[in-house]
């Protein structure tokens, strides 16, 4: 989409769908496209994908559908296990189905991937797996983070260093961590063939060295590519009108958009904040049926803050482009970068980044 509030296509029927059910799991949950970059030094996908796209093009939907799916991975889920996945900036990734994939293995992957990253850190010299190393690596199942029947459990990989040193019982430190999901990628995952496995979904936390590395080794052994998920402005703006929605269980930060200016000899960047209980009374009045969400009321969201600022500042918000939104439930920017805040709607969130890795594979 370009910069501004243009003439721009809406989401397509595939995608309202997923939308729908994001939209329901935050209101059931409550107590009441840019440019598309590789992985560094990655190659493109050599095997072909074997199938297609399971929806077609059906244009925008008039008006949405409440669906209130329970994620089947919540009934019994502990927060805690997924606590360390909040308030930490991570790296967006759509990845293509990982082939011959085999979750009995993850011991034996963590002990070729520890090996291929220390022989990367040493230019390349042997390294003979199974010998202990400077770099750890340790892969394990999130059986939590999973949002129907047809999705994997999400894939966590962590890479730990210890200090020549320090003593064999000294604590490791974690220096990245990296996770595959998926939370609702049914479009995906229902007409996946024999042999694949689709977390298309994949959030880094670290240098980028290491996400290069990890994303070598899994391409390689998976024949799978990886791409960085940028975020659109109307994907953004979905965002910001979804989470600012949303009932919090204690006192929540400002909802802020953030803007840039097109076209000044100077980058110039503007930064909107409206108190979150303002914000929310706003979709309220606009939001027609709880649980459901629909492109019209996200454009009269938007509209309704432009419009204020406007009134204030004489400057017209739907001139700039929208580069970043933060509510109390989660922030993104433009770039690929989402901090998730509140556990409580990280089912929630994760379905709508789930769509957009899924529509940018498709």
């Amino acid at each position: 989409m370009a910069a501004g509030r243009g003439p721009a296509r809406g989401p397509t029927g595939a995608m309202f769908e997923r939308r729908r059910r994001a939209a329901a799991a935050m209101a059931e949950e409550a107590p009441e496209d840019g440019a598309v970059r590789t992985l560094p030094s990655l190659r493109q996908l050599s095997r072909a994908l074997p199938f297609g796209r399971s929806h077609g093009r059906l244009g925008i939907s008039p008006r949405g559908r409440l669906i209130v799916p329970t994620p089947c991975s919540q009934e019994n889920a502990d927060p805690q296990k997924t606590a360390f996945l909040l308030h930490k900036a991570w790296t967006l990734y759509s990845v293509t189905p990982l082939y011959g994939f085999c979750r009995g293995r993850l011991r034996d992957y963590s002990r070729l991937l520890s090996a291929f990253v220390a022989a990367e850190k040493q230019k390349g010299l042997a390294v003979e797996v199974g010998v202990e190393l400077d770099i750890k690596v340790a892969l394990s199942s999130l059986a939590e983070l999973r949002g129907s029947e047809l999705d994997q459990a999400a894939l966590l990989v962590q890479l730990s260093s210890r200090s020549k040193a320090s003593s064999r019982n000294s604590e490791d430190k974690l220096v990245w961590s990296g996770w595959f999901c998926s939370m609702f990628g049914d479009d995906l995952s229902e007409n996946m063939p024999e042999n694949f496995t689709c977390l298309p979904l994949f959030l880094t936390h670290g240098a980028e060295r290491y996400t290069s590395l990890v994303g070598s080794w899994f391409q390689k052994t998976f024949d799978c590519c990886f791409r960085r998920l940028a975020i659109s402005p109307l994907n953004l703006s979905w965002m910001v009108a979804m989470w600012a929605g949303c009932k919090l269980d204690r006192a929540a930060s400002a909802v802020e958009l953030v803007f840039s200016m097109p076209r000044l000899s100077q980058p110039l960047d503007i930064s909107y904040a409206i108190h979150p209980e303002d914000a929310k009374a706003l979709w309220d009045t606009v939001q027609k049926t709880p649980g459901e969400i629909t492109q019209r009321e996200v454009d009269i969201f938007m509209d309704c803050l432009y419009a204020h600022f406007h009134r204030h500042f004489k400057i017209h918000l739907s001139a700039a482009k929208l580069v970043k939104v933060s509510t109390g439930v989660a922030s993104a920017h433009c770039d690929g970068i989402v901090k998730i805040l509140h556990s409580q709607y990280l089912p929630g969130v994760l379905m709508l980044l789930t769509e957009l890795a899924v529509s940018q594979i498709q």
